[in-house]
């Protein structure tokens, strides 16, 4: 109410009437003249002196308007500084991600996009706990699965399949299990998602012998390569150690959980140019094929168009 007053009263100040104010602002005279009324009311004094022909301020109106003039000011100041921040991608854009993402290929994107538009400070928590984005006041959560609130956006950034690994040292020591039912025989190096009493396979139910769980995939991977035994592992982390012999692919017709990842904010509504420019940044420089991302040597060489 009281912005508003302010408003009307510098219109009529600015066009010497209150017809051309009220016509400016797109209201009856009656009810500009009203307002003004009211405002003198409420503040206890005459801001205005009336003639058929003039408005002259008084002494505390001329004092009162200087004070309205510079708000209106600030004002219009702050609508154009929004507005300019949805033309140009500014400000300090908050990322949280996963740590393998974070370090195979967040770093390199944000480093990219920071680089287009100068404009951007960032930062970035490479963590591998769950963030709500929400609560802690981060503009992108980068996460492993979509998540349950229905409050948030959740924009699918991939999906990364998974394949049973072991080092030729384990299988050296503990023989190639050549079926899936051969697997309850043998050492499973378990993730999170994973059921600590079954191999992580779509379809089957196979104990497993659980001798190491975590929470990190790199983590499991070296385990893997120590020859502490099985893992399921992504495809994006494990394919240069197969390639190179140090990790063996087992039983490739092994279906396994896919692994997806979502970027997730709080709202689509007027959504800021930072957040909506660096998602479809990060978009159009992940290595996909399919939806899926492609394996690590692949994706070097195209993130290497940056």
């Amino acid at each position: 109410m009281g912005l508003d007053d302010a408003l009307i009263f510098t219109r009529v100040v600015e066009c010497h009437s209150f017809t051309q104010a009220a016509l400016g602002l797109g209201m009856q005279k009656s009810t500009v003249s009203r307002r003004i009324a009211l405002l003198e009311e409420r503040l206890g004094v005459r801001l205005l002196n009336r003639t058929t022909r003039k408005l002259r301020l008084t002494e505390v109106g001329q004092a009162y308007y200087e004070r309205c003039r510079q708000i209106m000011l600030d004002f219009a100041e702050a609508e154009q500084a929004v507005m300019q921040l949805q033309q140009e991608p500014s400000g300090l854009l908050r990322i949280t991600a996963p740590i393998e993402f974070g370090q195979l290929l967040l770093g390199r994107v944000l480093g990219a996009f920071m680089r287009q538009y100068p404009q951007i400070t960032a930062e970035a928590e490479i963590t591998s706990r769950h963030v709500d984005p929400v609560e802690e006041g981060v503009d992108i959560a980068i996460l492993l699965g979509q998540p349950q609130d229905s409050t948030l956006i959740a924009r699918k950034l991939f999906a990364s399949s998974r394949r049973l690994c072991a080092s030729p040292a384990y299988l050296a020591a503990h023989g190639v299990p050549v079926t899936a039912e051969q697997l309850a025989t043998h050492r499973a190096i378990l993730l999170p998602q994973d059921s600590p009493r079954y191999w992580p396979l779509l379809g089957e139910s196979i104990p497993c012998q659980r001798v190491l769980s975590c929470n990190n995939i790199t983590f499991a991977r070296e385990a893997a390569l120590a020859g502490a035994g099985i893992a399921g592992l992504p495809v994006m982390i494990s394919e240069a150690m197969v390639q190179s012999g140090q990790l063996i692919e087992l039983l490739p017709g092994a279906r396994l959980p896919i692994s997806e990842l979502y970027a997730v904010y709080p709202s689509r509504r007027f959504q800021a140019m930072k957040v909506k420019a660096f998602l479809d940044f990060l978009m159009r420089s992940l290595p996909l094929e399919d939806g899926q991302l492609l394996e690590p040597t692949a994706a070097r060489l195209l993130t290497l168009q940056l």
